[in-house]
């Protein structure tokens, strides 16, 4: 279980940084009305990777594998 937590609160800023600057970097073509649908998919396909790498990986590799919750 520390071994899961330790390597969860590590990857979190990297992931995090990297998914909210191509977010970001996103924005200005929300307002093309040629990209406006690639840039919203990609936006939140961002997001819902980022939450699914950082909270649901985690969580399920502790199921899956039993880990002592003390």
């Amino acid at each position: 279980m520390t071994a899961i937590v330790d390597s969860s609160v590590s990857r979190l800023r990297p992931v995090a940084m990297a998914a909210l600057t191509t977010a970001l970097g996103m924005i200005p073509l929300i307002f093309d009305a040629f990209f406006v649908a690639m840039a919203i998919t990609i936006i939140a396909g961002l997001m819902f990777a980022t939450v699914l790498t950082m909270i649901v990986v985690p969580v399920l590799y502790a199921t899956f594998y039993n880990t002592d919750t003390a």
